[in-house]
């Protein structure tokens, strides 16, 4: 029925020289719904999705479901940016609310493609082909929102799955990587942890980060891969430094809430490889983010408890730019919240970021939670921050991230030029 209606459009545009517009819909994270909670509940979910879906459009739209977690909704006659973002937006937002079954609330979000005929297209494959790729356009660029296709937007695709075949490749060849930035704490400058980023040696296109190629992994699954590797490239790199005298070094792997959704195994696995090479869960921090805390499926709860029960503390990323809750921080063992370098960066000047972090360093401790601040960058944000009585700091004032070599490097010259903590074996910066 959605291609005869889509050819009927067609024939109506081309006489009538009217554009009308495609949107395609995809429902965000709709597979960890599935795994977790059920094939019926997932089913329950698309009714309500659909019917969500339906109640923005007019009754001249077409609402059609392709298959999955997809919707389309043809919009005729419709080809003016206010009308097409009042309807997309209305439909993202009516996604985001809760969905309630059987005493289970489920959050998911929307990302949404829009193609216009004739436009972007002449013929109904290639309007529907322009609309998926915006769709993914949106997907990329964070979820829960529209994207328009433009021609770019084809060459975009391309590189993606040049990209995703050369991440397979670099997997076995070893070319992901971790660089170590050191977290000091501020009431003594000594440094006894440290984040664990990863990096991409690609070998055309030389150093890549995490923010070219983490959104890519998270889509294809080989997130899962990359994070058992570069955990467990930490471990044995905290292994190291404690057998080195920094007895009580810990360092801070970040984990996305794919990998707590989709990893069934390599979670143990990873805590049997520390026991295996004879290092202690309170060697390693697991730095999450807000987001995770949203997912209220069981699978969740379970992993965070046991890798507390396992002695791993965890850590709360970029605190204030989420779904912040202070049930979160009730309701899970967190032991550190990091405070986003956007509340960090002007702290010299900006009186209102100034109040915001104070009161997030008292409230924290009030709970018995440390706070660590990210995008440390001058000598001025490190003392005003030491003066709220914020535990750690973390940025570029006291080191860029440095590969393992030259982390111990950096470790030895700061140890050798102030000396050791007695009780910590952590040298001082």
């Amino acid at each position: 029925m959605l291609y005869d209606r889509l050819a009927l459009e067609i024939k109506k545009s081309n006489r009538t020289h009217t554009p009308f517009t495609l949107l395609f819909i995809d429902l965000d994270n709709f597979k960890e719904v599935n795994d977790s909670l059920g094939h019926d509940y997932g089913d329950s979910l698309l009714k309500e999705a659909a019917s969500r879906i339906q109640e923005c459009t007019r009754e001249s739209d077409m609402v059609a479901r392709l298959g999955g977690d997809e919707f389309t909704v043809i919009l005729p006659e419709v080809s003016e940016e206010l009308v097409i973002e009042r309807i997309a937006n209305d439909i993202i937002k009516s996604l985001a609310k809760p969905f309630y079954e059987h005493d289970e609330k489920m959050y998911i979000s929307a990302s949404i493609g829009v193609s216009m005929y004739s436009v972007d297209a002449n013929d109904l494959a290639t309007l529907l082909k322009n609309a998926d790729q915006a769709m993914y356009s949106a997907k990329n660029a964070g979820r829960n929102q529209l994207a328009y296709f433009t021609p770019d937007l084809q060459t975009s695709l391309i590189h993606r799955i040049r990209l995703s075949h050369e991440m397979r490749e670099a997997l076995s060849k070893q070319q992901f990587f971790v660089e170590y930035q050191p977290i000091v704490e501020l009431s003594s400058n000594r440094i006894y942890k440290a984040e664990g980023l990863v990096r991409w040696a690609h070998p055309f296109r030389g150093l890549l980060l995490p923010s070219e190629f983490i959104s890519l992994a998270e889509d294809n699954g080989l997130i899962l891969e990359i994070g058992d590797q570069v955990f467990k490239e930490a471990a044995n790199q905290a292994k190291k430094l404690r057998d080195s005298g920094y007895s009580d070094f810990q360092i801070t792997v970040n984990k996305s809430p794919i990998q707590f959704l989709r990893d069934d195994f390599l979670y143990k696995a990873q805590m049997e490889f520390m026991q295996k090479i004879g290092l202690s869960g309170d060697a390693i921090v697991l730095e999450i983010t807000e987001g995770l805390l949203l997912q209220t499926q069981p699978i969740v709860a379970e992993k965070l408890a046991y890798f507390n029960s396992n002695g791993i503390e965890l850590a709360l990323d970029d605190f204030g730019t989420g779904y912040s809750s202070l049930s979160y921080l009730k309701k899970f063992e967190i032991e550190y919240i990091k405070i986003d370098r956007a509340f960090v960066c002007d702290l010299e000047i900006n009186e209102a970021n100034k109040s915001i972090v104070e009161a997030v360093i008292v409230m924290a401790h009030k709970l018995g939670i440390k706070v660590i601040a990210e995008g440390v960058e001058t000598v001025e944000q490190k003392d005003i921050l030491a003066g709220m009585g914020c535990d750690f700091g973390q940025g570029y004032f006291f080191a860029r991230p440095l590969s393992s070599e030259k982390f111990e490097e950096y470790l030895r010259f700061a140890g050798e030029l102030f000396g050791f903590c007695q009780t910590r074996g952590a040298p001082k910066v």
